[in-house]
């Protein structure tokens, strides 16, 4: 499945993101990919800061809604508001919850309702998506 760039701010050509992106990156991203679990050091992360997207650097969660989840993917209770859209996915003979950039449209995880309170959502994210900028 590729992504279509037709409602989002960002706009690039899939050989632009495979330039800008890691072969991982571009997987996860652009193609819907995942990575395996317990492979990100993202997962890890405990200092404060924000998680932002991998592909357009938008900011998507604050340090603070992050949780372990033991899913083995980095987890969060709930995106900074409007950073993210969801989509239906019924791929993998199941039906799930796609989270994507709201910005550039990249493919971030799946979000499940079986998370921590307040919310009782598990923004289940991919590493790879990501990138992490400590608060200083």
């Amino acid at each position: 499945m590729t992504q279509s760039n037709d409602d989002y701010e960002v706009k690039k050509s899939d050989s632009e993101w495979k330039k800008e992106l890691d072969p991982l990156q571009h997987h996860v991203l652009r193609d819907h990919g995942t990575e395996r679990p317990f492979t990100s050091p993202l997962n890890d992360e405990k200092r404060t800061g924000v998680f932002r997207c991998g592909g357009c650097g938008e900011p998507l969660f604050d340090s603070s809604t992050k949780y372990e989840s033991g899913s083995g993917w980095p987890s969060f209770w709930a995106p900074k508001d409007g950073a993210v859209g969801t989509t239906t996915d019924t791929s993998h003979f199941m039906t799930r919850t796609e989270v994507h950039c709201a910005k550039c449209g990249g493919h971030l995880g799946h979000v499940f309702p079986d998370g921590p309170r307040p919310t009782g959502q598990r923004y289940c994210m991919n590493g790879a998506a990501l990138r992490f900028d400590e608060k200083k």
